[in-house]
């Protein structure tokens, strides 16, 4: 029996989750935020995650028959060649592939292994990959004009309710419940503080615009339309770096974010099928690391949907955590 390793890390936490052929989640492992930058940690929490999820297992190393990891901040060829010295301090002889984050999703959430991933959560990434094995990207920077997660949201409402403080728009909802969220007593009070720096745009009141928008506010309504459009628009990228117009495929959304509101991913579908009226969206609802043991699947060449069917299934009770 072979079994299959993923691994996920990013900046607030890290999973690790083995599987066998079949798909049945067997060992599952936790750890703390990683990121590619300092070598030594980076293979200490890869060490970490591996032998952990392996006793849960009950295996041994030399059973694992591929290995799919998704790291956040892995953005360029250059970084491989670290990452790949890293991963081999488990002791790892199996063939394996990283893939930045994002990717993930959609491995996990679609039945073909490829297609268009959108992940939204604090910020936003996309990739993609064809049934060839090329991908495609956003530069997954958010100063580059990728810009429709949580932060955003909450830094363009704060500048709707700066366009109405200075009456350059009608009234909205938003100034109100932005200056009680930040426990604050008026919106000029609201600006003295974020233009002098002792408050910063908090990702954390998304949810606050959410809520208004869903409440009737017209500039509320809109900045969610916004985002929708505006993560369709790097799938159209995708789409169009990999050609996918003229076929069916699936575009995987995954992260917090799109638990928002139900218009988010209106809008993306709206804003996608404009370019590539084939594509299907689809939500992924479990967490990334189980599109990590099927990207190890699609390593090993033993990448099947009732495999994934079947480990998302399972990777509940594996982990023993909420989904």
């Amino acid at each position: 029996m072979r079994y299959f390793l993923g691994i996920d890390t990013g900046s607030t936490k890290s999973h690790a989750l083995i599987a066998d052929e079949s798909g049945q989640a067997v060992g599952f492992a936790e750890s703390g935020r990683g990121n590619p930058y300092n070598f030594q940690a980076f293979a200490a929490l890869l060490q970490e995650l591996t032998t952990r999820a392996l006793q849960a297992a009950g295996i041994g190393i030399a059973q694992i028959g591929g290995a799919g990891l998704g790291i956040g901040g892995y953005d360029w060829p250059s970084q491989r060649a670290e990452l790949d010295r890293a991963f081999l301090t488990t002791g790892a002889t199996c063939p394996f592939e990283f893939v930045n984050d994002a990717m993930l999703a959609l491995f996990g959430g679609s039945q073909a292994g490829w297609g268009v991933a959108v992940v939204a959560g604090t910020s936003c990434n996309a990739w993609g990959r064809d049934p060839d094995g090329r991908y495609g990207r956003m530069t997954g920077f958010s100063w580059l004009g990728e810009n429709a997660g949580s932060a955003e949201l909450v830094g363009k409402a704060l500048v709707a309710v700066a366009m109405e403080w200075t009456q350059r728009s009608p009234a909205t909802r938003l100034s109100q419940e932005l200056t009680a969220y930040y426990k604050l007593n008026s919106v000029e009070e609201l600006f003295e503080e974020l233009t002098l720096g002792r408050m910063r745009v908090d990702s954390r009141a998304a949810p606050l615009v959410f809520r208004v928008a869903a409440e009737g506010d017209a500039a509320a309504q809109e900045l969610v339309r916004w985002a929708g459009r505006e993560l369709g628009s790097q799938a159209v990228g995708i789409i169009r770096q990999l050609h996918f117009e003229e076929l069916a495929f699936e575009v995987v959304c995954g992260g917090s974010f799109f638990k928002g509101s139900p218009v988010l991913i209106e809008e993306l579908t709206q804003t996608v099928r404009q370019t590539a009226p084939g594509a299907r969206v689809v939500r992924m609802e479990v967490p990334p690391v189980v599109g990590g043991v099927m990207l190890g699947m699609t390593a090993a060449r033993a990448h099947t949907n009732a495999a994934r069917l079947r480990l998302v299934e399972t990777f509940q009770s594996a982990a023993k955590v909420k989904i």
